[in-house]
């Protein structure tokens, strides 16, 4: 089945994908309720396959590009409950010390998406660390469908406290220059929201798609705040307006961009629901937003 865009689904059928993804429908409950939308010889299961992750064909910097650097990492997970694993990557050919981008996942763990846009960023002289929450289940399983089971089992407050100190690993490197920013998509941005609210001296962050954090919560972000939201997405929008007013009460920086036409998870250029123009537009200001911010 040749790949397809987002506009060649129905758009119930890619809400039904979004509630899969994230747990609130099985694999026999998607290709039940996806049955529907199978006509023409193409069965539910043909579906599935065609919304889901193709890491090889869209990966941007390859794991051997010789213009990176890249090694895993492990740290002390607090309270001494054992180590977390994270990967990290930085330019090969870097002058002097290097501001610092932690990359949080989405809610399947550390997969090769997510090391390659540690490396994506790594190419625009940063020194990039993204951690893996499912370490302490074995890690990263290789299979979408195992790590979002073993991905609902973890203990959130402890995978978040493992976040908070990953920021203070990277931070203390030697070849860091303790300035430091934090970007995240899907789980990973409600966690990029959240870090926010926990660490004072964070100096950018950037949610993509991410729950937001409690109204009360927020007066605590001192960091400026780049906030990127798909359009078809009212599960994640719904959170829109109390943040807005709870960042404007508590005069936090912020930018927040809406992208027209597109769904959930349109950064992720693994999958149909990947928008080329959208996601380009909001990767620069990204990049951008994190020169401005860590560079000076």
């Amino acid at each position: 089945m040749e790949r397809k865009q987002a506009s060649d689904f129905d758009q119930e059928l890619l809400n039904l994908f979004d509630k899969y993804v994230h747990g609130d429908v099985d694999r026999r409950g998607f290709l039940e309720k996806a049955a529907r939308f199978a006509v023409g010889g193409i069965t539910a299961a043909m579906l599935l396959d065609a919304l889901s992750p193709r890491f090889a064909e869209a990966e941007v910097v390859p794991k051997d590009d010789k213009r990176v650097k890249t090694s895993y990492l492990e740290y002390d997970s607090p309270q001494g409950s054992g180590k977390m694993r994270g990967y990290l990557a930085q330019p090969a050919k870097a002058k002097g010390k290097l501001p610092g981008v932690l990359v949080v996942h989405e809610n399947r763990g550390l997969n090769p998406h997510i090391e390659d846009i540690a490396r994506r960023i790594a190419l625009e002289q940063f020194i990039v660390f993204a951690p893996d929450a499912l370490t302490s289940a074995g890690g990263y399983p290789g299979d979408e469908d195992k790590a979002r089971e073993l991905f609902s089992k973890l203990d959130q407050a402890k995978i978040t406290e493992d976040f908070v100190t990953a920021v203070g690993v990277l931070k203390s490197r030697p070849d860091c220059t303790g300035k430091l920013g934090v970007v995240g998509f899907c789980y990973g941005g409600g966690m990029a929201n959240t870090l926010a609210t926990k660490i004072p001296d964070l100096a950018a962050a950037v949610p993509f798609y991410g729950k937001q954090p409690e109204a009360a919560d927020v007066a605590k972000i001192k960091a400026p705040m780049l906030i990127h939201y798909a359009d078809q997405d009212d599960r994640v929008n719904a959170g829109i307006p109390a943040f807005e007013e709870a960042l404007k009460a508590n005069q936090v920086k912020y930018q927040i961009f809406r992208y027209d036409g597109t769904q959930h998870g349109f950064n992720n250029d693994t999958t149909p629901r990947y928008d080329k123009a959208a996601a380009a537009l909001a990767w620069q200001r990204t990049i951008d937003f994190f020169k401005k911010n860590l560079k000076k």
